[in-house]
């Protein structure tokens, strides 16, 4: 009542209170403490691409921008001896995907200045650059022929789609609602795409010094990227799904083989499943690929292959390394393949001998994503073997490293501002899985200043996937979970990927599963530290994080409050209107939602709500056709209907893989699940940092 007093006096005297002397407030200074403010400032290294030399590497620098809340690409250059970079496209648009000629003279990338994405070409003596393409839509997929005299790349092709009828003639000057939107395809939108325009992916080449650019394929269907040249630069090789019922099998492709004059595709794979990014030896005589054998399981490890050039002799070279294998690179002499694996939530460089042999040549890859530590990176290999990667760990995020002799040395110092500020420390936890006593790896952040006489509140923090993986990687989520005071712990439970087919093969058709029972051990572990209160426990997820967390609450009280994030309330629902439609069964469920409603039902968080005494927090974009929101809305509602405390938290605009994508959602977003986790945990932990 004094407070409004106040107010409404204040509003009577008008400018007369406006007048009155203010008191001095003194002025923030920077925080010890990780906040969201420091999102703007944070900086990343990808697609690392060393010159065939090796002395020199050009690489994609992502960069926060604060006035417009976006990420902002450029291209770097690295010296390789000093370590010394500069600048090469860093102007007032979006620069990607350098890509270096086979001389190494030349560097062509895509800019988008104030247009259409385009693909231009730098002359590195001379540091000048022209466009070479004038497109309507975004070229990807870069690849230079063996002679340096072309570029092949992906592009999409609109065409008019299913016309059903016409509208009256529109009297001039009127103004009309907007034409009927006439739907045809399977897969008719996508995350981060939104709804899709009528036409297909097709394959190009354009010569390496401007020109009109060639068609290389037509008609109703999809051809992708990456491409390879043949060695006489005649002919170039992708990998597509050309058959009459490509938009329902999904997992199916072949790669292909089509001259550069044009005419019909040869395929020259002809298995069941995916055959992908194709690689030609040095000699021209053989091509490399990734693939496995479709079994109806929702996911298999990709192995490597090799085969002729004409596609005969087809034999898979890593058949006996439970791991999955990506990106193939021939090494220069021809004896062996570069590839990217995942092992325990961390990515490696592996040479792979056509014997089958495998021998790691840098560890310690890490991917650009910020919010949540997911495995991942990106490498280049140059003509001496010199290996370029993207190299971070848990307290900083990815910057650019040359791997020599398995020793990753660091060439650039990105975020050198995070030495300023005290981090949540990490470290592994052992943990193992109370249901068959399988080990299961897990980390811990302990929050800044930690003291370990204290307890402290936890969040178990859950991936999504769920065929994905954690590992020792920077996290802004987690650093500011960290800042708040809260013990972090995140897990890779059975299911993740990065532990051999078997483990992933755990929940195969029983997700959610026993994935439960190694998170609720990985809580139990960090509790028999000493440094958690276990009577100040939360979780959160995203995506199937989502899903477990929505589970999770369903299953047990333990948890004083929860945030579930884009998730899968109702299978069956989710089943018809995610934007993998088509791949969802036999993959995800062996039969459709309405052979089988009591299975889909039973493996949907929706059927536990009436368990769930938890105040539980919904989050999702607005824009999330992966999860789609009506998921998210389901939850909400149940949840309000059963009296739960509950809110919903929507980021505008914000696609399912896109949800933290602008600092300033992905810091608010962390706020709110922080802000709603503060309201239900007691005080008698350790207070949060000032």
């Amino acid at each position: 009542m004094i407070a409004w007093r106040f107010a409404c006096s204040a509003l009577a005297l008008g400018t007369a209170a406006l007048a009155a002397p203010a008191l001095a407030v003194p002025a923030a200074g920077p925080s010890r403490y990780f906040t969201g403010a420091d999102l703007f400032n944070l900086e990343v290294a990808t697609d690392p691409q060393i010159s065939p030399d090796g002395r020199t590497i050009a690489y994609v620098r992502k960069s926060n921008d604060i006035m417009t809340d976006k990420a902002r690409s450029t291209i770097w250059l690295v010296d390789v001896a000093s370590g010394q970079q500069r600048p090469l496209l860093a102007g007032s648009g979006s620069y990607s995907s350098p890509r270096w000629s086979p001389d190494g003279t030349r560097l062509a990338y895509v800019a988008a200045e104030g247009g259409n994405p385009q693909l231009f070409v730098r002359w590195m003596a001379s540091g000048e650059s022209a466009r070479i393409t004038g497109l309507p839509d975004s070229p990807d997929s870069l690849a230079w022929s063996r002679d340096g005299a072309r570029i092949a790349y992906s592009m999409f092709v609109p065409d008019d789609g299913m016309k059903l009828g016409s509208a009256p003639s529109k009297p001039e000057g009127a103004k009309w609602a907007d034409p009927l939107e006439i739907i045809s395809a399977v897969t008719y939108r996508f995350d981060g795409a939104g709804y899709f325009k009528p036409g297909y992916t097709q394959i190009f080449w354009v010569p390496a010094d401007g020109g009109a650019p060639t068609q290389l394929t037509f008609g109703p269907t999809n051809a992708g990227g990456p491409v390879a040249w043949t060695p006489d630069s005649r002919s170039v090789l992708f990998s597509a799904n050309l058959s009459n019922n490509w938009e329902r099998d999904v997992t199916e492709s072949e790669i292909y083989r089509v001259d550069i004059g044009g005419g019909t595709p040869i395929a020259l794979t002809s298995r069941k499943g995916p055959d992908q990014s194709p690689a030609v030896s040095p000699d021209g005589r053989q091509i490399a690929y990734v693939g496995f054998d479709d079994d109806g399981r929702a996911y298999r490890d990709t192995q490597l292959s090799v085969m002729n050039i004409d596609g005969s002799n087809r034999r898979t070279v890593t058949a006996s390394f439970d791991r999955p294998v990506n990106n193939p690179v021939w090494a220069a002499d021809g004896r062996s393949i570069y590839v990217i694996y995942d092992e325990h939530g961390s990515n490696r460089v592996a040479r792979v001998g056509l014997d089958g042999s495998v021998r790691d040549v840098a560890k310690g890859l890490t991917a650009s994503g910020l919010d949540r530590p997911y495995s991942g990176g990106d490498f280049s290999v140059s003509r001496s073997g010199s290996v370029a990667v993207t190299a971070g760990d848990h307290l900083r995020p990815s910057d650019v490293g040359i791997a020599s002799g398995g020793v990753v040395r660091r060439l650039t110092h990105l975020n050198e501002q995070l030495q300023t500020k005290v981090l949540g420390q990490p470290q592994k936890l052992p943990v193992i899985s109370s249901f068959d006593q399988r080990p299961i790896d897990a980390w811990m952040i302990t929050p800044p200043d930690f003291d370990p006489g204290k307890k402290y509140p936890l969040i178990l923090e859950i991936h999504g996937g769920p065929w994905a993986a954690y590992g020792p990687t920077f996290s802004t989520d987690d650093q500011l979970y960290a800042s708040a005071g809260y013990v972090v712990v995140y897990a890779n439970p059975r299911g993740s990927t990065s532990y051999g087919q078997q483990f992933s093969d755990e929940i195969e058709k029983n997700y959610p599963g026993h994935d439960y029972d190694d998170l609720i051990s990985a809580v139990d572990a960090a509790i028999a530290t000493g440094h958690v209160d276990p009577d100040n426990l939360f979780v959160t997820g995203g995506s199937g994080g989502g899903v477990l967390t929505a589970w999770i609450v369903g299953k047990t009280n333990r948890f004083r409050a929860a945030a579930t994030q884009k998730p899968v309330i109702e299978l069956a629902s989710f089943a018809l209107t995610t934007d993998f439609v088509a791949g969802f069964s036999p993959g995800w469920r062996k039969e459709r939602p309405w052979e089988d409603p009591q299975g889909y039902w039973k493996y949907s968080p929706l059927s536990l709500v009436g368990n769930v005494k938890t105040p539980t927090l919904v989050v999702v974009g607005s824009e999330d056709y992966r999860t789609p929101v009506s998921q998210a809305e389901q939850y909400y509602a149940a949840l309000q209907l059963r009296g739960v405390p509950t809110a919903l938290v929507k980021v505008p605009g914000a696609s399912h893989g896109g949800i933290a994508a602008r600092p300033s959602q992905s810091a608010a977003k962390a706020a709110a699940i922080l802000a709603w986790f503060d309201k239900y945990r007691t005080k008698t932990e350790p207070t949060k940092p000032n």
